[in-house]
């Protein structure tokens, strides 16, 4: 017997004041009768696509084996042998072709460039949207517990989806004419993603920090996100209804946030009536070993409570896939009331160029937000989509060949190997920095004491830095411990921070960290206490590179607190140090 789920809530009432009033594009109403068979189709402007200059579309593309997954339960560590599995030559490759025109007149199996790169619904390439709805709702999120299960579109990435979310969900504030009494709020993460923020900022919101810990954002205590919204001085502006938030692998804090706590989390976005942005590029990127790593190296788990691969999260309703059912869910698989705006996207697993994402949330918002793209962004671009299709879902006409063997796609069992084969290669690196940065952190110093009768060896430890050993992501959030450093009481903070930073990228190391002041949402966090973190990304260098780059950053680090004298710590003029920042590839 099914269990009653109740409708969705009406959240219009959210909705800005442009979002209101947008109705559905008149050019857009003409596409279902494009498809008609036969029918001689004067009433569109689209180009005729014999005169596209592509023939076809294609590309050398990896098997869905080709990397090495560790394992689902958790294993301390997963095996250091290597991460890419052996393969005859034959297999360890495809060859992708989407051809100009399909054979097939099934909109949803039709993946040709005659279709692909044409004017399209705004939603999304139709194979690809239908595939991605159906993953979506029967293997990520099986559980949603409203009634009728979500929606997708989707979109240029994360970014875009972002993007359209506050301008669906806020209006654009001015303190130059508009009443401080109409000024909307976003809470963040007191450390964030700096594009979200950047994005919120122009619309004239109030940005409102919720305190963090090593799980994530705080539900309770002094700071947390019930502390504020209880105490909202309204002399700012309305209280703040809309949380943006990166639940897994947060970035920059690596926290992954539990079941338990997004519940206490949800019951109070309930209570005040907040909508919830769940930004998720590192879902897939969870990390079973990292809890048992961390309880043997230093006696303390990473985290308490259900971390990945502990149990089966999917339940009643599994994904079908054990390696699903061991994530950490969404925030979505707690939504009873459709408050839940989700973003994925493609760049973590497939490449950030592809600007190709998807929002999942509640089919009345979803249609607002399919309102905004038909005459902002509309589809995201026909070579990628079709790409991606094509190699995933696989041809259903003798022109095309997919990503899998015998031309055939990767399918869904595909998709979900290339996603474990990801997870595996990832956490390998993180065990590897993690190793090293954990047997590194202690400074070793020795001298000799003499008393009137004798002389002995003193032999002193200090800690230079902290982390957590992260169960998602791509980042390690170091503390930095300054107040061990010989000269504490002799500089600022800040200089010590930018002296080691700049430090770490002078010739004899030459290692590239995020300084935390570039994650502070706002000027009082940056002052009291930014100064104190780093963000390590171990995804980004080739794989040969993490443990050589990580020796050199714990070398750096134990040189850098070996000196006593204020003139050597290094400045830069702020200008140089701006330069070197912008010169970083942020995600």
């Amino acid at each position: 017997m099914e269990t009653f789920r109740p409708s969705p809530l009406d959240l219009s009432h959210h909705y800005s004041r442009e979002t209101k009033s947008r109705d559905a594009s008149a050019i857009k109403g003409f596409y279902k009768y494009f498809q008609i068979p036969g029918i001689g189709n004067l009433a569109g402007g689209l180009p005729n696509h014999n005169y596209f200059p592509f023939d076809t579309l294609e590309g050398t593309a990896a098997l869905p084996q080709r990397f090495k997954p560790t394992p689902v339960e958790p294993v301390d560590p997963p095996s250091s042998t290597s991460s890419t599995l052996p393969a005859s030559k034959e297999l360890a490759t495809s060859r992708v072709v989407v051809p100009k025109t399909s054979e097939n007149a099934d909109i949803l199996r039709q993946i040709d460039l005659k279709s692909a790169l044409q004017y399209g619904t705004a939603q999304g390439y139709p194979p690809l949207y239908s595939f991605l709805r159906q993953f979506t709702r029967e293997n990520m999120q099986p559980n949603v517990p409203y009634a009728g299960g979500p929606e997708i579109i989707i979109t240029c990435g994360a970014t875009d989806g972002f993007a359209k979310t506050i301008e669906a969900l806020t209006n654009v504030w001015n303190e130059d004419h508009d009443p401080l009494a109409e000024r909307e709020g976003i809470i963040f993460e007191e450390f964030c993603y700096m594009n979200a923020l950047q994005a919120a900022k122009p619309r004239g919101l109030n940005i409102v920090p919720v305190a963090v810990d090593d799980e994530g954002m705080k539900a309770g205590g002094i700071g947390g996100l019930e502390d504020v919204l209880r105490n909202w001085d309204t002399s700012k502006g309305k209280r703040p209804h809309l949380i943006y938030t990166v639940t897994i692998g947060q970035n920059p804090t690596s926290g992954t946030l539990g079941v338990d706590r997004r519940k206490d989390i949800y019951s109070l976005c309930c209570k005040y009536d907040v909508i919830i942005v769940e930004d998720d590029p590192y879902w897939y990127l969870q990390y079973p070993s990292a809890n048992d790593s961390s309880e043997a190296a230093r006696g303390v788990r990473s985290q308490q409570g259900a971390g990945p691969g502990s149990c089966n999260f999917n339940a009643p309703k599994s994904s079908g896939y054990a390696f699903l059912d061991s994530l950490v869910p969404s925030y979505l698989s707690v939504d009873t009331e459709g408050r839940v705006v989700r973003l994925d996207t493609f760049s973590k697993t497939v490449a950030p160029g592809c600007r190709l994402g998807w929002i999942t949330t509640q089919p009345a918002l979803c249609e607002r937000l399919l309102r905004i793209t038909e005459t902002s962004t509309q589809q995201p671009s026909g070579f990628v989509q079709s790409m991606v299709a094509q190699m995933i879902i696989g041809p259903h006409d003798p022109n095309g060949r997919g990503g899998g063997k015998d031309d055939a796609g990767w399918k869904t069992d595909g998709w979900v190997r290339w996603l474990e084969g990801l997870r595996g290669n990832y956490e390998r690196r993180m065990q590897t920095m993690c190793s090293i940065l954990e047997s590194g952190k202690q400074l070793v110093k020795t001298g000799r004491r003499q008393s009137m009768s004798e002389e002995w060896s003193v032999v002193n430890t200090v800690q230079m830095y902290d982390f957590v050993w992260p169960l998602g992501g791509m980042f390690i959030w170091m503390k930095l411990n300054f107040q061990t450093h010989p000269l504490w009481k002799k500089i600022t903070p800040e200089k010590l921070s930018q002296g080691l930073w700049i430090y770490l990228t002078t010739e004899k190391y030459l290692v590239l960290v995020s300084p935390g002041a570039i994650f502070a949402p706002t000027e009082k966090i940056t002052k009291e206490k930014s100064w104190a973190y780093f963000r390590i990304c171990f995804a980004a260098v080739d794989e040969p590179d993490v443990e050589k780059t990580s020796h050199r950053f714990v070398e750096g680090c134990k040189s850098f607190w070996g000196i006593k004298n204020v003139d050597d710590i290094p400045e830069v003029e702020t200008p140089e140090i701006e330069r070197k920042i912008a010169q970083m590839p942020w995600c």
